[in-house]
Protein backbone atom coordinates (compact mmCIF):
# COMPACT_ATOMS: atom_id res chain seq x y z
CA UNK A 1 0.00 0.00 0.00
CA UNK A 2 1.31 3.48 -0.90
CA UNK A 3 2.32 5.82 1.89
CA UNK A 4 0.93 8.87 0.08
CA UNK A 5 -2.66 8.68 1.38
CA UNK A 6 -1.69 8.07 5.04
CA UNK A 7 0.96 10.82 4.77
CA UNK A 8 -1.71 13.28 3.64
CA UNK A 9 -3.96 12.25 6.55
CA UNK A 10 -1.09 12.68 9.01
CA UNK A 11 -0.18 16.06 7.59
CA UNK A 12 -3.75 17.37 7.81
CA UNK A 13 -3.97 16.14 11.39
CA UNK A 14 -0.71 17.96 12.15
CA UNK A 15 -2.14 21.17 10.68
CA UNK A 16 -5.14 20.79 12.96
CA UNK A 17 -2.89 20.40 16.00
CA UNK A 18 -1.05 23.56 14.95
CA UNK A 19 -4.37 25.46 15.08
CA UNK A 20 -4.40 26.22 11.38
CA UNK A 21 -7.50 28.17 10.42
CA UNK A 22 -10.59 26.33 9.23
CA UNK A 23 -10.17 28.08 5.87
CA UNK A 24 -6.60 26.77 5.45
CA UNK A 25 -7.55 23.26 6.53
CA UNK A 26 -10.46 23.14 4.11
CA UNK A 27 -8.38 24.32 1.14
CA UNK A 28 -5.42 22.05 1.90
CA UNK A 29 -7.72 19.05 2.36
CA UNK A 30 -9.34 19.66 -1.04
CA UNK A 31 -6.03 20.34 -2.80
CA UNK A 32 -4.23 17.32 -1.39
CA UNK A 33 -7.15 14.95 -2.00
CA UNK A 34 -7.15 16.05 -5.64
CA UNK A 35 -3.37 15.50 -5.73
CA UNK A 36 -3.87 11.96 -4.40
CA UNK A 37 -6.64 11.28 -6.94
CA UNK A 38 -4.41 12.40 -9.82
CA UNK A 39 -1.75 9.87 -8.81
CA UNK A 40 -4.33 7.11 -8.21
CA UNK A 41 -5.34 5.73 -11.62
CA UNK A 42 -8.35 3.36 -11.66
CA UNK A 43 -7.47 -0.07 -10.34
CA UNK A 44 -3.98 0.92 -9.19
CA UNK A 45 -2.30 2.20 -6.06
CA UNK A 46 -0.62 5.63 -6.10
CA UNK A 47 3.19 5.55 -6.22
CA UNK A 48 5.19 5.90 -3.06
CA UNK A 49 6.01 9.56 -2.31
CA UNK A 50 9.70 8.92 -3.01
CA UNK A 51 8.80 7.89 -6.57
CA UNK A 52 7.10 11.20 -7.37
CA UNK A 53 9.78 13.21 -9.15
CA UNK A 54 10.01 16.58 -10.84
CA UNK A 55 8.73 15.22 -14.16
CA UNK A 56 5.62 13.73 -12.53
CA UNK A 57 4.95 16.98 -10.68
CA UNK A 58 5.29 18.99 -13.88
CA UNK A 59 2.78 16.68 -15.56
CA UNK A 60 0.43 17.20 -12.61
CA UNK A 61 0.81 20.99 -12.97
CA UNK A 62 0.07 20.63 -16.68
CA UNK A 63 -3.17 18.83 -15.84
CA UNK A 64 -4.19 21.80 -13.68
CA UNK A 65 -3.65 24.15 -16.61
CA UNK A 66 -5.65 21.78 -18.83
CA UNK A 67 -8.56 22.09 -16.38
CA UNK A 68 -8.54 25.85 -16.92
CA UNK A 69 -7.58 26.73 -13.35
CA UNK A 70 -6.27 30.22 -12.65
CA UNK A 71 -2.60 30.78 -11.89
CA UNK A 72 -3.56 31.83 -8.35
CA UNK A 73 -5.32 28.49 -7.75
CA UNK A 74 -2.40 26.54 -9.20
CA UNK A 75 0.08 28.41 -7.00
CA UNK A 76 -2.03 27.58 -3.93
CA UNK A 77 -2.18 23.88 -4.85
CA UNK A 78 1.57 23.75 -5.42
CA UNK A 79 2.12 25.43 -2.04
CA UNK A 80 -0.01 22.73 -0.38
CA UNK A 81 2.02 19.97 -2.05
CA UNK A 82 5.31 21.63 -1.07
CA UNK A 83 4.15 21.79 2.54
CA UNK A 84 3.16 18.12 2.38
CA UNK A 85 6.62 17.12 1.08
CA UNK A 86 8.28 19.25 3.76
CA UNK A 87 6.26 17.35 6.37
CA UNK A 88 7.19 13.99 4.78
CA UNK A 89 10.87 14.97 4.91
CA UNK A 90 10.57 15.55 8.66
CA UNK A 91 8.87 12.17 8.99
CA UNK A 92 11.60 10.44 6.95
CA UNK A 93 9.17 9.37 4.21
CA UNK A 94 11.15 11.21 1.49
CA UNK A 95 14.71 12.45 1.34
CA UNK A 96 14.09 15.55 -0.78
CA UNK A 97 11.31 18.09 -1.09
CA UNK A 98 10.91 17.48 -4.82
CA UNK A 99 8.03 19.94 -5.02
CA UNK A 100 10.44 22.79 -4.28
CA UNK A 101 12.35 21.95 -7.46
CA UNK A 102 9.30 22.79 -9.57
CA UNK A 103 9.13 26.40 -10.71
CA UNK A 104 6.23 28.39 -9.27
CA UNK A 105 3.91 29.74 -11.97
CA UNK A 106 4.25 33.52 -12.18
CA UNK A 107 1.12 35.29 -11.00
CA UNK A 108 -0.11 38.26 -13.02
CA UNK A 109 0.36 41.58 -11.27
CA UNK A 110 -3.09 42.93 -10.64
CA UNK A 111 -3.96 46.29 -9.20
CA UNK A 112 -6.85 45.75 -6.77
CA UNK A 113 -10.18 47.29 -7.75
CA UNK A 114 -10.94 49.59 -4.85
CA UNK A 115 -14.15 51.51 -4.16
CA UNK A 116 -13.60 55.21 -3.55
CA UNK A 117 -13.98 56.75 -0.10
CA UNK A 118 -17.28 58.25 -1.21
CA UNK A 119 -18.58 54.88 -2.44
CA UNK A 120 -17.46 53.08 0.69
CA UNK A 121 -18.95 55.64 3.05
CA UNK A 122 -22.20 55.57 1.11
CA UNK A 123 -22.33 51.80 1.59
CA UNK A 124 -21.56 51.85 5.33
CA UNK A 125 -23.92 54.80 5.92
CA UNK A 126 -26.60 52.90 4.02
CA UNK A 127 -26.18 49.95 6.38
CA UNK A 128 -26.40 52.30 9.37
CA UNK A 129 -29.60 53.87 8.05
CA UNK A 130 -31.46 50.60 8.67
CA UNK A 131 -33.75 50.95 5.65
CA UNK A 132 -34.00 47.21 5.12
CA UNK A 133 -35.99 44.76 7.20
CA UNK A 134 -33.07 42.71 8.41
CA UNK A 135 -33.19 40.40 11.45
CA UNK A 136 -29.95 41.72 12.98
CA UNK A 137 -29.22 45.24 11.68
CA UNK A 138 -26.96 46.11 14.63
CA UNK A 139 -24.77 43.08 13.94
CA UNK A 140 -24.62 43.92 10.24
CA UNK A 141 -23.40 47.43 10.97
CA UNK A 142 -20.65 46.13 13.30
CA UNK A 143 -19.56 43.79 10.52
CA UNK A 144 -19.14 46.67 8.05
CA UNK A 145 -17.54 49.03 10.58
CA UNK A 146 -14.87 46.44 11.41
CA UNK A 147 -14.25 45.35 7.83
CA UNK A 148 -13.75 48.90 6.59
CA UNK A 149 -12.70 50.57 9.83
CA UNK A 150 -10.06 47.95 10.71
CA UNK A 151 -9.21 46.31 7.38
CA UNK A 152 -9.85 42.80 8.69
CA UNK A 153 -9.92 39.69 6.57
CA UNK A 154 -13.32 38.00 6.66
CA UNK A 155 -11.85 34.95 8.45
CA UNK A 156 -10.30 37.25 11.06
CA UNK A 157 -13.63 38.99 11.60
CA UNK A 158 -15.66 35.81 12.00
CA UNK A 159 -13.00 34.44 14.36
CA UNK A 160 -13.23 37.35 16.82
CA UNK A 161 -14.31 36.58 20.39
CA UNK A 162 -15.57 39.00 23.02
CA UNK A 163 -12.34 38.66 25.02
CA UNK A 164 -10.36 39.89 22.00
CA UNK A 165 -11.66 43.43 22.61
CA UNK A 166 -10.27 46.11 24.88
CA UNK A 167 -13.40 48.26 24.87
CA UNK A 168 -11.81 50.94 27.03
CA UNK A 169 -8.74 51.54 24.87
CA UNK A 170 -10.47 50.53 21.59
CA UNK A 171 -8.05 47.81 20.56
CA UNK A 172 -8.75 44.39 19.04
CA UNK A 173 -6.53 41.33 19.23
CA UNK A 174 -6.70 39.85 15.74
CA UNK A 175 -5.53 36.36 14.78
CA UNK A 176 -4.33 36.47 11.18
CA UNK A 177 -2.73 34.02 8.78
CA UNK A 178 -0.68 31.37 10.50
CA UNK A 179 -2.40 32.31 13.77
CA UNK A 180 -0.14 35.35 14.05
CA UNK A 181 -1.64 37.90 16.40
CA UNK A 182 -1.65 41.66 15.98
CA UNK A 183 -3.29 44.61 17.71
CA UNK A 184 -5.63 46.77 15.63
CA UNK A 185 -7.33 49.98 16.82
CA UNK A 186 -10.91 50.89 16.01
CA UNK A 187 -12.63 54.24 15.88
CA UNK A 188 -15.59 55.98 17.46
CA UNK A 189 -18.13 54.84 14.86
CA UNK A 190 -17.18 51.20 15.35
CA UNK A 191 -17.29 51.71 19.12
CA UNK A 192 -20.81 53.16 18.93
CA UNK A 193 -21.94 50.29 16.67
CA UNK A 194 -20.45 47.73 19.05
CA UNK A 195 -22.17 49.30 22.05
CA UNK A 196 -25.59 49.08 20.37
CA UNK A 197 -24.99 45.55 19.10
CA UNK A 198 -23.76 44.02 22.35
CA UNK A 199 -27.02 45.00 24.07
CA UNK A 200 -28.97 42.95 21.52
CA UNK A 201 -26.46 40.16 20.84
CA UNK A 202 -28.47 36.93 21.12
CA UNK A 203 -25.80 34.29 21.57
CA UNK A 204 -25.95 30.79 23.00
CA UNK A 205 -25.09 30.39 26.70
CA UNK A 206 -21.44 29.44 26.09
CA UNK A 207 -20.85 31.22 22.78
CA UNK A 208 -17.93 33.68 22.94
CA UNK A 209 -17.98 34.75 19.28
CA UNK A 210 -18.54 38.46 18.70
CA UNK A 211 -20.77 37.98 15.66
CA UNK A 212 -23.47 35.34 15.88
CA UNK A 213 -26.10 34.03 13.48
CA UNK A 214 -29.83 33.51 13.98
CA UNK A 215 -29.15 30.32 15.95
CA UNK A 216 -26.90 32.13 18.41
CA UNK A 217 -23.77 30.38 17.09
CA UNK A 218 -20.67 31.92 15.51
CA UNK A 219 -21.35 33.65 12.20
CA UNK A 220 -19.46 31.77 9.48
CA UNK A 221 -17.28 33.26 6.76
CA UNK A 222 -19.95 32.32 4.25
CA UNK A 223 -22.67 33.99 6.29
CA UNK A 224 -20.63 37.17 6.58
CA UNK A 225 -19.97 37.20 2.82
CA UNK A 226 -23.69 36.85 2.20
CA UNK A 227 -24.40 39.90 4.38
CA UNK A 228 -21.84 42.01 2.49
CA UNK A 229 -23.24 40.85 -0.85
CA UNK A 230 -26.81 41.71 0.17
CA UNK A 231 -26.03 45.29 1.18
CA UNK A 232 -23.67 45.86 -1.75
CA UNK A 233 -26.43 44.80 -4.13
CA UNK A 234 -29.16 46.78 -2.40
CA UNK A 235 -27.19 50.00 -1.75
CA UNK A 236 -24.52 50.13 -4.44
CA UNK A 237 -26.16 47.96 -7.06
CA UNK A 238 -22.92 45.99 -7.25
CA UNK A 239 -23.16 42.39 -6.07
CA UNK A 240 -19.52 41.79 -7.06
CA UNK A 241 -18.26 43.86 -4.12
CA UNK A 242 -16.89 41.46 -1.51
CA UNK A 243 -15.42 41.70 2.01
CA UNK A 244 -11.86 41.97 0.71
CA UNK A 245 -12.91 45.06 -1.28
CA UNK A 246 -13.39 46.80 2.06
CA UNK A 247 -9.93 45.69 3.22
CA UNK A 248 -8.49 47.10 -0.02
CA UNK A 249 -10.43 50.33 0.57
CA UNK A 250 -9.14 50.59 4.16
CA UNK A 251 -5.51 50.34 3.08
CA UNK A 252 -5.82 52.55 0.00
CA UNK A 253 -7.70 55.32 1.78
CA UNK A 254 -5.19 55.31 4.65
CA UNK A 255 -2.34 55.62 2.17
CA UNK A 256 -4.10 58.40 0.25
CA UNK A 257 -4.52 60.34 3.49
CA UNK A 258 -0.80 60.14 4.27
CA UNK A 259 -0.45 57.04 6.47
CA UNK A 260 3.00 55.44 6.54
CA UNK A 261 3.35 52.27 4.45
CA UNK A 262 5.04 50.39 7.31
CA UNK A 263 2.18 51.28 9.65
CA UNK A 264 -0.34 50.01 7.11
CA UNK A 265 1.67 46.79 6.82
CA UNK A 266 1.37 46.27 10.58
CA UNK A 267 -2.34 47.07 10.61
CA UNK A 268 -3.06 44.63 7.77
CA UNK A 269 -0.85 41.90 9.21
CA UNK A 270 1.23 41.50 6.06
CA UNK A 271 4.43 39.50 6.56
CA UNK A 272 6.13 41.25 3.64
CA UNK A 273 6.14 44.95 2.79
CA UNK A 274 5.94 44.04 -0.91
CA UNK A 275 2.41 42.76 -0.32
CA UNK A 276 1.38 46.15 1.09
CA UNK A 277 3.11 48.05 -1.70
CA UNK A 278 0.43 47.04 -4.21
CA UNK A 279 -1.71 49.78 -2.65
CA UNK A 280 0.83 52.38 -3.77
CA UNK A 281 0.05 51.25 -7.33
CA UNK A 282 -3.64 51.91 -6.70
CA UNK A 283 -2.84 55.39 -5.38
CA UNK A 284 -0.58 56.11 -8.36
CA UNK A 285 -3.34 54.99 -10.72
CA UNK A 286 -5.77 57.37 -9.01
CA UNK A 287 -3.16 60.14 -9.12
CA UNK A 288 -2.65 59.69 -12.86
CA UNK A 289 -6.41 59.84 -13.39
CA UNK A 290 -6.52 63.18 -11.56
CA UNK A 291 -3.56 64.40 -13.61
CA UNK A 292 -5.23 63.36 -16.88
CA UNK A 293 -8.40 65.22 -15.91
CA UNK A 294 -6.85 68.36 -14.50
CA UNK A 295 -3.39 69.17 -15.85
CA UNK A 296 -3.23 71.40 -18.97
CA UNK A 297 -0.45 69.30 -20.49
CA UNK A 298 -2.55 66.15 -20.16
CA UNK A 299 -5.77 67.52 -21.68
CA UNK A 300 -6.40 66.93 -25.34
CA UNK A 301 -6.17 69.97 -27.57
CA UNK A 302 -9.57 71.59 -27.88
CA UNK A 303 -10.40 73.22 -31.21
CA UNK A 304 -11.10 76.93 -31.08
CA UNK A 305 -14.76 77.89 -31.00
Amino acid sequence: MSELGPAIDSYLAELGRQNASAHTLRNYRIDLREFLEYFSPPGAQPPSPAMIGVLQLREWLGSLYDRGLSVISIRRKLAAVRSLFKFMMRQGTVQTNTARLVRTPKAPKRVPIVPTAEQTNKLVDGVAAGRFERPHPERDLVLFELLYGCGLRISELSGLNLEDFDFGERWIRVRGKGRKERQVPYGSKAAAALEKYLVKRAAGPKERALLVNHRGARLSDRGARGIVSFYARMISGDASLHPHSLRHAYATHLLSDGADLRAIQELLGHARLATTQKYTQVSLTDLMAVYDRAHPKARKHRPAT
